[in-house]
């Protein structure tokens, strides 16, 4: 096996499996395949991928569930690609632990954008050796050289997307973040081109961090403009 990052990808549609295949394959990746949520444990378990493509409506087992056993021993990134686009159950996706979501149909041109984002930030997570400090406010403490989020002395699970926003806002604290800003800084975006990933990551984020995400004490919303982090 050479060093290439190594995807399994979940999917049993068939057209759509062997189409994402072919599209790895001539981007150079090494890839595992599977139509089975029970198998995809399995396997990433057995071949331990740098990243997982997983569809939600499979036929043994709803892929959420496959969120929450791998995660049960592994932090591998893991982008969802499902027909479902109620917002509920992207959250409950991300909830779980997925690292992305794509909603069906979409390019495959955005899907290998997505690719490249989540191993660069897997790769960030796992080679960052430098302190960076710690950040506080209230009761949120954000341990920048453990990449560590906590509330009340509680920590908190956060996806590397979602880490990577919340580190941007504590970077600029107090600031209101337009959604292009972050968009440009998190995705590497066109200008636009993540603004409901953006809403989906945001309120995953806040069910997280707030008591009430109705009435924060952390992130507000700037509507129409962006997001700003409380700095005191």
């Amino acid at each position: 096996m050479d060093n290439k990052p190594y995807i399994l990808v979940v999917e049993d549609d068939k057209p759509i499996r062997n189409f994402i295949a072919a599209s790895l394959k001539a981007q150079g990746f090494n890839y595992i395949e599977t139509d089975k949520g029970v198998e995809a444990i399995a396997l990433s378990m057995s071949h331990k991928p740098d990243l997982i493509i997983l569809d939600l409506g499979l036929p043994d087992m709803d892929g959420i569930e496959v969120i929450a056993k791998v995660r049960e021993w592994s932090e591998v990134p893991i982008i969802i690609v499902s027909a479902r686009e109620n917002e509920r159950q992207k959250i409950e996706a991300l909830d779980k632990g997925a690292d992305d979501y794509l909603t069906k149909p979409f390019g495959i041109g955005e899907l290998l954008a997505r690719v490249r984002v989540s191993l660069r930030h897997s790769t960030t997570t796992n080679n960052e050796k430098e302190s960076l400090g710690i950040f506080k406010v209230k009761d949120l403490v954000v341990d920048f050289n453990k990449r560590k989020v906590t509330i009340s002395n509680e920590q908190i699970h956060l996806t590397p997307i979602e880490y990577k926003i919340m580190a941007l806002l504590c970077k600029y604290s107090g600031k209101v973040l337009t959604h292009n800003f972050i968009i440009k800084e998190i995705w590497s975006s066109p200008v636009g081109g993540e603004t409901k990933s953006l809403r989906v990551f945001m309120a995953s984020l806040r069910r997280k961090i707030e008591k009430n995400p109705a009435q924060p004490q952390y992130i507000y919303t700037e509507v129409g403009v962006g997001y700003r982090l409380v700095d005191d």
